[in-house]
C-alpha cells in the first residue's frame, strides 16, 4: 500500500501508572516542531469528511464513490476518513481496498465496537481539515448536500445541522421515537434544532476542539455546542431509504437517549458550578431529614415514653441529613477537580471581534 494508505488501530483499554516528565529546551523544540507540522497539515486540508461504519461492507464502495462524485467540483483540498467501528464482516478490507485507489481516502480501524459517538470522535481526532463534515455510512445521508452545508457554514456559523424533512424510515420504530426525542431535547436544552439525530453536520475545527463527546451523545452536539457559545444553523437535507445491510438502531435506544438527555441537562446546567448541582440534589434530602426530625420531636412530646424512646424517626433523620452532607462533599470535590483541571478557562465561550 506504500505511503498512500495509513491505517490506524484504535486501541482501547485501561492504561494506568504512566507518568511523563519532559525537561529542557530539547523537549520544547520538539513540541514546537510537532505543533508547526500539525498547523501545516491543517492548513493544507480545507475539508475533512468523516463517516463511521459498523458492518457496512456493502456500503463502503458506493459511499466512497458518492462522496468523491459530490466533491468533484469542490475548490479546496479535502480528505475522506472512514472509521471501522470494530466490524465483524469485511468492512475494513473494503475500506483498505478503497483507500489504495485515492490519496484522499484514509481508514481508521477501532480495536472493538465502541459505538457511533466514539467512532465519530476517532475520526474527528484524525481529521486535519479546517471544516469537518460528518455523515452516516449507510447511504441514507446524501453526500451531495455537503457543499451546501459548507457554504452555509462559511456564512459565519460554527455548526450547521442537517434536517431530514422527508425522512425515509419506518414510522413507529424510527420516526415517532425520533420526534419525541427531538421535542424533549428542544424543551430541556432550549436549542431550537428540529432534527438532532441527523448525522449530516458541518463543523468548524475549533468548535470540535472545545466539545467532548462520550456514550451516545453525538445527537446532543447542537446542545453541547450551544453551551460553549457556538453559532448554529439548520438547513434541509436529503434522506434516502437504506439499500444494504440492517439498521443498528431500534426502539430499545429510547432508554439510552433519556439517560443521556438527563446527563446532558446536568452537564450544560452545572458544568461550571457542580456544587450548585449537588446542592440542588441535596435539598430534598435535607427537607426529608427535617421532616423526620420533627416527627421524632412530636413522638417525644406526644407519645408514651415507651414509644418515644424508639429510634426510628431520629435514625431516619440522621440518615437523610448524612446523605445530603455526602452529596455536598461530592460537590466540593467536583469544584476542586474542575478548577484544578481547567484553570477556570474551559467555559469561556467563543468570541468574535468586529472592527
Amino acid at each position: 500500500m506504500g505511503g498512500r494508505f495509513r491505517p490506524y488501530l484504535w486501541v482501547t483499554g485501561a492504561i494506568a501508572g504512566v507518568t511523563h516528565h519532559i525537561v529542557g529546551r530539547t523537549a520544547q523544540r520538539m513540541a514546537t516542531s510537532d505543533s508547526n507540522v500539525t498547523e501545516r497539515q491543517a492548513a493544507a486540508t480545507d475539508l475533512s469528511v468523516v463517516a463511521p461504519l459498523y458492518n457496512e461492507s456493502q456500503n463502503v464502495e458506493p459511499l466512497v464513490d458518492w462522496i468523491l462524485e459530490a466533491l468533484k467540483e469542490y475548490p479546496g483540498a479535502f480528505e475522506v476518513i472512514l472509521v471501522d467501528d470494530g466490524s465483524g464482516d469485511d468492512t475494513w478490507d473494503r475500506i483498505a481496498a478503497s483507500a489504495t485507489r485515492d490519496d484522499r481516502l484514509h481508514g481508521i480501524r477501532l480495536g472493538r465496537n465502541v459505538g457511533q459517538t466514539a467512532a465519530m470522535m476517532a475520526g474527528f481526532d484524525h481529521a486535519r481539515g479546517r471544516v469537518i463534515v460528518s455523515l452516516d455510512g449507510d447511504l441514507q445521508n446524501d453526500p451531495r448536500d455537503i457543499p451546501a452545508l459548507v457554504a452555509k457554514l462559511e456564512e459565519g456559523y460554527d455548526l450547521v445541522c442537517g434536517w431530514r424533512q422527508k425522512r425515509q424510515d419506518k414510522l413507529l420504530l424510527r420516526k415517532v421515537p425520533s420526534w419525541v426525542a427531538n421535542r424533549l431535547i428542544r424543551r430541556l436544552t432550549g436549542v431550537a434544532i428540529t432534527d438532532n439525530g441527523c448525522s449530516l453536520k458541518a463543523y468548524r475545527r475549533d468548535l470540535l476542539d472545545r466539545v467532548s463527546l462520550y456514550a451516545e451523545q453525538h445527537r446532543f452536539i447542537p446542545a453541547l455546542s450551544a453551551s460553549v457559545g457556538a453559532r448554529i444553523a439548520e438547513m434541509p437535507v436529503r434522506h434516502h431509504a437504506r439499500r444494504f445491510g440492517e439498521s443498528k438502531y431500534g426502539i430499545s435506544r429510547t432508554v439510552k437517549v433519556l439517560v443521556d438527555l438527563f446527563t446532558l441537562k446536568m452537564i450544560t446546567t452545572f458544568r461550571s458550578r457542580p456544587l450548585v448541582g449537588f446542592g440542588v440534589a441535596a435539598a430534598p434530602l435535607v427537607l426529608a431529614g427535617i421532616a423526620f426530625g420533627l416527627m421524632g420531636l412530636v413522638a417525644v412530646t406526644r407519645f408514651s415514653p415507651e414509644k418515644a424512646s424508639a429510634l426510628v424517626f431520629p435514625g431516619a433523620a440522621l440518615l437523610w441529613v448524612g446523605a445530603a452532607f455526602y452529596l455536598l462533599m461530592l460537590g466540593l470535590v467536583a469544584e476542586v477537580a474542575l478548577h484544578s483541571e481547567h484553570g477556570g478557562t474551559s467555559d469561556i465561550p467563543n468570541a468574535w471581534e468586529v472592527r
